[in-house]
């Protein structure tokens, strides 16, 4: 959740770092949307669901050029990330973070 935290917190990052958040967070989408592919969470609740495929495609997108579209973008990857880890906790797909 660090990786989250550093891009959703009041200081913007600076454009040099703008790949260094996207890597991990799309890794993190995408570890947290398989986890919930495999426990068929988005078959048993339908707030699961809509978050699988808004993660699938903010992860899909290439990060913009511009660097006002480039942290607008990191941060809803990092949102994608913390609302489907909230929910598959919610939902006991994983662990909730304590």
């Amino acid at each position: 959740m660090d990786d989250v935290g550093a891009v959703l917190d009041d200081l913007v990052p600076p454009e040099e770092a703008l790949d260094e958040h996207a890597l991990p967070l799309r890794g993190h989408l995408m570890q947290l949307i398989a986890i919930a592919t495999v426990a068929k969470a988005g078959q048993k609740d339908t707030d699961a669901a809509r978050l699988i495929e808004r993660g699938r495609q903010v992860r899909a997108e290439e990060l913009p050029g511009d660097y006002r579209q480039s942290v607008g973008h990191l941060r809803r990857m990092a949102w994608g990330v913390n609302e489907l880890h909230e929910r598959l906790g919610e939902i006991a797909c994983i662990r909730e973070a304590v």
